[in-house]
């Protein structure tokens, strides 16, 4: 069993500056800088202090001329970000400048963006269920598949041997990389496989369904260890903490739930006041980041996002 937080003495703050709604938000590998993307066709860097207060500096990324729907951050590198867009272009950021340092052309609305834990490739999905790896020195694509079935969210493990794609069809299939080749086909759920997670500890993934499941496995066997069945709705986005003890996870239900991974308990409920987009976890300190479709009171989207886990508000 590791570490129990207090969380019902946490707090949540929000975080403001885009002008419609946030899709994504990601850690940088130390855990002091968050991005967030938008429907604004801008992503932003917000230098958060765990246990800071005040003001929050944030700069912007301007250069897409779609909505940023994903992002990630260079796992070694703390100061570069990859953005992915509907322009279908894929860019990389120095933060310390603002500037878009590479870009490269790909072939359909990017919707999804991951690195590869030792940072050398960057896999993007897009809306026609392509697969395209990227080389990040050169930043040309080293790979293209395309896949005969709807593929949701990817993601490598930690050692970047096996990649993994959630599908429509409630499968996750396991691929041997850099070959690609098949390994596995896991029968995860019985409606669509929306989102992936990878336990920071190398033990399990975590896929979450549209069936409103979050299920739990063991990486080595391939098999189910337990499912998490607090939420009503399709599950959008999951995370794991950076111990992983925690896993958080959200979809339409107005509450973000926090859950045990041993023993499958919830812990928590952090209360939002919309449907979720993105859930990430802190990969240093016990802060969770989310966004989702936020409204104002005139029911205009609010480019807003928010933490949890200040122990002042």
């Amino acid at each position: 069993m590791g570490e129990t937080i207090p969380f019902k003495n946490l707090h949540s703050r929000e975080y403001t500056g885009h002008k419609k709604k946030v899709h994504s938000v990601a850690w940088n590998c130390t855990g002091t800088k968050l991005a967030s993307g938008s429907v604004d066709q801008t992503a932003r860097v917000w230098h958060i202090e765990p246990h800071g207060h005040g003001k929050v500096k944030d700069i912007e990324l301007k250069g897409h001329a779609d909505s940023v729907d994903q992002l990630c951050w260079d796992p070694k590198h703390a100061d570069l970000i990859a953005t992915a867009s509907g322009d279908k272009t894929v860019r990389m950021w120095d933060v310390r400048s603002g500037k878009c340092s590479q870009q490269a052309e790909l072939s359909g609305e990017n919707i999804n963006i991951t690195y590869k834990p030792d940072g050398t490739h960057i896999a993007v999905g897009n809306r026609d269920d392509e697969l395209t790896i990227l080389d990040v020195r050169k930043f040309k694509p080293i790979h293209k598949r395309k896949f005969g079935y709807e593929v949701n969210e990817i993601a490598w493990n930690m050692t970047g041997e096996m990649f993994f794609l959630t599908t429509g069809n409630g499968t996750v299939e396991v691929l041997s990389y850099p070959s690609l080749r098949p390994l596995d086909t896991v029968m995860a759920h019985t409606a669509g496989c929306y989102c992936i997670a990878i336990d920071p500890m190398g033990r399990y993934f975590a896929v979450g369904s549209a069936d409103s499941l979050v299920s739990l496995w063991d990486i080595s066997k391939m098999l189910c260890v337990r499912t998490f069945t607090k939420l009503e709705w399709p599950v959008r986005t999951i995370s794991f903490n950076h111990s992983g003890d925690y896993i958080a996870s959200a979809s339409e239900d107005l509450f973000i739930d926090i859950s045990n991974v041993e023993t499958g308990r919830t812990v928590h409920q952090i209360p939002c006041r919309a449907a979720m987009n993105s859930v990430e976890w802190n990969p240093k300190y016990n802060l969770l980041a989310y966004a989702g479709d936020d409204k104002n009171k005139y029911q205009a989207d609010e480019g807003v996002f928010r933490i949890f886990g200040f122990d002042n508000a």
